[in-house]
């Protein structure tokens, strides 16, 4: 017995300690989730809105915890015999990325309340939904290993797809969720099988020991790890909505609902950089000789087709709209991939110029998106003619929506969209990468025509046919989520250093 107890006390403790503060985040959402979805089982059909009011609080609570957890300094989910390799680090990168989920969720919540009151949209089921896929994207940008990466990333994406499709007997929702499903379903399976070609050559799934190992490959292995790190860049690629997957994107934003539509154009695209971003500074950094000239080329792509797609949308056709936020969030993605690219050449510290822009764009598109909902409950066919004259019926929701398209433009008075793009550019120059620095100049001229027609569109005179336009009262949760996010545009815009300071530093501990 004496033994026995010796070699106890020898023995490395398997069991791993919890440090519940780090993951309340991420538990918070997740459990609102389940308490919605009970709810919705006893709640008459009267009292269903309440279960929206709950998600909204739910989601305020995840975003006020990131206030404790602001040093960046807290890990958990480690190997006992390693501390040093976890499986979820709450550092700097990490808290920024949630930030963004997090808000981005709760703005969301804020247009979804109208919506699911007032649409065919079951309360339990799209609540329960909204919340569990912001719970995955909350996770994502804290998960340091493989394995929980990629099950971050599809709790993340599943319940979205559903949301996609939640207006029951709608045709072009049914597709878009369809397509949304096929095209995520295939970039899930690529990755999967680049993640077991990298377990298989490395041994490992914890992203900083995969990095050690990748640097002194076996021979025999450098082919399957190289075809692995491929095969993962492509499925990150997939979520992204870079060229050339990105060709779901338009028909899913048209048949989403509109907030859905503006969640997958900030949250959903978050989530697929944040993986893309971890790969490939944490995991891959010996292989960026590999990535790096792909992630450019995929850059140059992603920028051109999207606002070149986005240039050519007709006024008078239904869904012109949001068709062109579609595209326009196309065009971004290839500036948000610049940084990434230019990681592989002079450091990852580079990665925080895409954190930087990706603040600035989840402020201006959801504000896009929330006065896009406003317009659509008088105009449902969603055309950009429809905006017309919008100045003189709605004179905030135009100054609004005006103000978030000189930011996404990059134009005075929208600072913080001209200084954001100026580090994104910044970075391509400091990598060496002069020729997508010019890529990058051309597309932002070319942007620059359909953000400015659409604006100076608000401020004509309004087409009425002889007709009084509509007049409705806007609903205060919608009012709200516009007045949010034109006042983070405005209070960035006036002091840009409040987000340009990430592009400054590492986010990453040394």
């Amino acid at each position: 017995m004496t033994a026995l107890t010796a070699l106890a006390a020898d023995t490395p403790s398997l069991v791993q300690s919890v440090d519940w503060l780090a993951i309340t985040p991420v538990v918070v959402p997740a459990a609102v989730a389940l308490l919605v979805l009970v709810a919705d089982l006893f709640l008459p059909e009267a009292r269903k809105p309440v279960l929206g009011w709950i998600s909204v609080a739910g989601l305020a609570a995840a975003t006020a915890a990131l206030l404790p957890l602001r040093a960046g300094d807290r890990a958990t989910f480690c190997l006992t015999a390693d501390p040093a390799a976890c499986s979820y680090t709450a550092d700097h990168f990490a808290l920024v990325v949630q930030f963004l989920v997090l808000a981005g969720a709760l703005v969301t919540a804020l247009l979804s309340v109208t919506v699911v009151r007032e649409s065919r949209i079951p309360a339990g089921e799209y609540w329960f939904l909204l919340l569990s896929s912001a719970a995955g994207a909350a996770l994502l940008p804290a998960s340091r290993d493989l394995a929980t990466l990629i099950v971050a990333l599809e709790v993340a994406s599943l319940p979205a797809f559903a949301l996609v499709g939640m207006r029951r007997g709608d045709r072009l929702s049914s597709e878009a969720a369809l397509k949304f499903f096929l095209s995520s379903v295939t970039a899930t399976a690529v990755s999967l099988m680049g993640v077991s070609l990298v377990y298989a050559a490395t041994g490992t799934l914890h992203l900083t020991r995969v990095a050690d190992r990748l640097e002194d490959v076996p021979g025999g292995l450098d082919t399957l790890a190289m075809a692995g790190v491929a095969l993962t860049l492509v499925g990150f690629a997939f979520k992204t909505a870079a060229v050339p997957f990105h060709f779901w994107v338009p028909d899913t934003y048209v048949g989403a609902p509109l907030p859905v539509a503006g969640y997958l154009s900030v949250i959903g695209k978050a989530v697929g950089f944040t993986g893309l971003i971890l790969v490939t500074v944490i995991a891959f950094p010996a292989y960026s000789d590999v990535w790096g000239p792909a992630l450019a080329v995929l850059a140059a792509l992603t920028m051109t087709l999207g606002n070149t797609a986005a240039l050519r949308q007709s006024a008078d056709r239904p869904h012109s709209a949001v068709r062109l936020l579609a595209w326009s969030s196309v065009g971004q993605a290839g500036y948000l991939l610049v940084p990434i690219a230019a990681a592989a050449y002079s450091g990852r510290d580079q990665i925080g110029s895409t954190v930087a822009y990706a603040l600035m764009y989840a402020a201006v598109n959801l504000g896009a998106f929330a006065v896009a909902a406003l317009v659509a409950r008088t105009k449902p066919l969603h055309r950009i003619s429809d905006y017309r004259g919008l100045y003189a019926e709605r004179p905030a929701a135009a100054l609004s929506l005006a103000f978030f398209l000189l930011c996404l433009a990059g134009l005075p008075p929208g600072i913080i969209g001209l200084f954001a793009k100026v580090t994104v550019f910044r970075s391509a120059v400091d990598a060496g990468l002069g020729w997508l620095a010019v890529v990058m100049a051309v597309n932002v001229v070319i942007a620059l025509y359909y953000y400015l027609r659409w604006t100076a569109l608000l401020f004509r005179t309004p087409q009425t046919d002889g007709e009084t336009p509509a007049r409705t009262k806007a609903p205060w949760p919608v009012a709200a989520a516009i007045a949010l996010t034109a006042a983070t545009a405005l209070i960035l815009s006036g002091a840009p250093q409040l987000v340009l300071r990430f592009a400054a530093g590492s986010l990453f501990p040394l």
